[in-house]
């Protein structure tokens, strides 16, 4: 499940996500005894960058992995997107083209692995962030695989400022919408409301609920400092649990400027034996 994070601030944009990935294992294989475990890997990296084009970066959150026999992350094949783009002998991309040929990339794996295409909760979902050239201000977009492989832009235009994060996203809807995404479908359920009156209560709700954060004025440290404290709260909370604890290990921080382009601020590093011992 996983959580991203895209901040676009006055000062530059910031990237990051939690690094647990969820694969679900059958316990047994006869369909009328089997159970569905979950089993949990702190290491990956959905913080992604891309040698040549050093002013544009991703994260990405839904299904960890392509592949059902042989699971692979998004960031083992950076690699094999990196030769393409170099074999296309491409420059510096527009943050557009770039998130256009991801999509692409990953549609193509997406396919050679067989994964189903008409399930919308089975998605491989990207945040794009990164400045173009000669821009005064980032711009993120987001993309589905399979289901939307065409870039969404997020807070458009360059007055336009603020957060997008997707994933296991119920904590950080409370934190900054001041309520969880589902509400407002439980009330028409419950209370029998029309569609109209829904979409009247999600608007009003997080028109009086939502926190008075001041997105454009912003410094770009306390752009990483929300963007850190969401995804550490996510998974603080879900310790006491019980459900799906798909958010979990090192946080990995980027932030991208217009003019020092894609820095890494905190991220794991390939160690050895972690414990120590008395002697």
């Amino acid at each position: 499940m996983s959580l991203g994070i895209a901040f676009k601030g006055a000062e530059g944009v910031v990237l990051a996500a939690d690094s647990r990935v969820t694969l679900t294992a059958e316990t047994h294989p006869n369909p009328k005894t089997k159970q569905l475990l979950p089993a949990y890997y702190d290491n990956a990296t959905k913080l992604l960058s891309v040698d040549g084009q050093k002013f544009i970066g991703a994260v990405t959150y839904g299904v960890g992995a392509v592949g059902k026999t042989s699971p692979r992350t998004a960031h083992s094949y950076i690699p094999e997107f990196e030769a393409e783009l170099l074999k296309a002998n491409t420059e510096r991309l527009k943050v557009e083209e770039f998130a256009n040929r991801l999509g692409d990339f990953f549609m193509r794996q997406w396919i050679t692995a067989n994964m189903p295409t008409n399930d919308k909760n089975t998605q491989m979902i990207f945040l794009v962030g990164g400045y173009d050239e000669g821009s005064p201000y980032g711009r993120v977009f987001e993309l589905f695989i399979p289901s939307k492989p065409k870039p969404r832009e997020w807070h458009k235009g360059d007055d336009k400022f603020g957060i997008v994060w997707g994933g296991q996203r119920e904590y950080t809807d409370r934190l900054i919408n001041g309520f969880d995404e589902r509400l407002p479908d439980i009330a028409q359920q419950v209370l029998g409301l029309t569609r109209d009156k829904t979409q009247l209560l999600k608007s009003e709700l997080k028109k009086q609920l939502q926190a008075s954060i001041p997105y454009p004025f912003l410094p770009l440290q306390d752009c990483v400092d929300i963007s850190v404290l969401l995804i550490r709260t996510t998974i603080a909370i879900q310790n006491w649990i019980v459900g799906i604890r798909g958010v979990g290990g090192p946080i990995d921080v980027a932030t991208i400027t217009r003019v020092e382009g894609f820095q890494s601020i905190q991220r794991k590093a390939i160690m050895g034996e972690r414990f120590t011992h008395g002697i």
